[in-house]
């Protein structure tokens, strides 16, 4: 995988094609090896780019905090880096929301975002973590429990990465995600993100920012979007029948495509499925070929 330098450090990703520019964004706990079923067919489409994010995958792991507002700015660096204009934003859990965070705030560099399993709004405890949920976040966020089971423990490599598929996971696959992480204070990224959840708008910053991009959504009438969907059960994903109405009814120029049965770790379970609907949905809108 190539490299290049951001800031003051590095960022690795993935590279498929030639053409418009398409950016496919991970979340947590994962690297661009999620999206390695896919970038192949988006590779056909444009020039497909899947980078790992900053202190994930093959990147660098910088002495920073890895909240969200760190992540972007050294994603921004990376845009910037690569010359990336008139971009398609694919984005999945932490990926989406940083791939619609990036868009609300370079709209003239932005052609069209797919996004799935991610965050769309501010959140609430009763509306997006109900149940056991919470206590599950909860513990995550609290910083005595959430050490212990994100640096210690491993938890998002060693139990949440397989219990978020529908399928069986590979040892081959599992260890590509688990092995950029071999010590405790390397897993300190994966520890950030459940602490970055707008929840009943705390963290502040994070919540002002997905608030933003929840208006952009709203606003950006000119920019063809993609919502994925998948059925399965409801605690193994993080977009349901609500938040998709929801969405129908406060995201302008919207598509809608479920994708089957799967899991949070969606491209894990429904590759083809995903690749083949942002193909057509491509395919459908007149902007993205435009030269």
């Amino acid at each position: 995988m190539p490299t290049i330098p951001v800031l003051d450090s590095t960022m690795a990703y993935r590279s498929r094609g030639e053409g418009p520019p398409f950016v496919l964004i991970h979340g947590n706990p994962t690297s661009s090896h999620l999206w390695r079923n896919i970038l192949p067919q988006i590779g056909n489409l444009g020039h497909a780019l899947a980078p790992d994010l900053i202190g994930m995958g093959r990147s660098g792991k910088p002495p920073i905090n890895y909240g969200f507002l760190d992540t972007a700015r050294y994603l921004d660096a990376w845009f910037d880096q690569m010359e990336l204009d008139d971009v398609v934003l694919v984005g999945h859990d932490w990926g989406g929301a940083l791939a619609l965070d990036w868009a609300a705030r370079h709209p003239d560099r932005v052609r069209g975002v797919a996004f799935f399993e991610t965050i769309l709004r501010p959140m609430t405890w009763d509306e997006h973590f109900p149940g056991e949920a919470r206590a599950r976040v909860e513990a995550l966020r609290d910083s005595d429990t959430g050490e212990t089971k994100v640096l210690d423990e491993n938890f998002f490599l060693e139990i949440a990465l397989h219990r978020t598929v529908l399928g069986e996971m590979t040892e081959t696959d599992a260890e590509a995600y688990r092995s950029p992480y071999p010590s405790r204070e390397s897993r300190r990224p994966l520890l950030e993100w459940p602490r970055s959840f707008p929840i009943e708008g705390t963290p502040g910053d994070v919540n002002a920012r997905v608030a933003a991009y929840s208006d952009w959504l709203a606003e950006s009438t000119d920019v063809p979007k993609l919502l994925l969907t998948f059925s399965g059960p409801a605690e193994l994903l993080m977009i349901g029948p609500d938040e998709v109405t929801w969405s129908r009814s406060n995201i302008a120029n919207l598509e809608v495509e479920q994708c089957g049965p799967a899991g949070h770790l969606a491209p894990e379970d429904q590759p083809a499925a995903i690749a083949a609907a942002i193909t057509e949905w491509t395919q459908r809108q007149h902007c993205f070929n435009r030269e």
